[in-house]
């Protein structure tokens, strides 16, 4: 039985994606943003990986075939 990956494992890895593209921008000093305010932009930019590293890490994102079996399985 095949099974697929959740939504909220999907949206997590998106959310931790786009945060690790955000703080690379930050650091060659392209503004994510359209402010400005550097500062304001780091500090976004810190607020928005902390939250989605923690989120990614709580989480338990099964993504291999075989760990979907083994959840689905328990």
């Amino acid at each position: 039985m095949k099974r697929k990956i959740s939504k909220g494992t999907i949206t997590r890895t998106a959310c931790l994606v786009l945060a690790i593209v955000n703080s690379g921008l930050a650091i060659f000093g392209k503004s994510p943003l359209p402010i400005d305010n550097e500062e304001l932009t780091q500090v976004i930019s810190f607020i928005f990986t902390t939250a989605a590293s923690l989120v990614a890490w709580w989480k338990d994102n099964d993504i291999t075939q075989k760990a979907l079996e083994r959840k689905a399985n328990s």
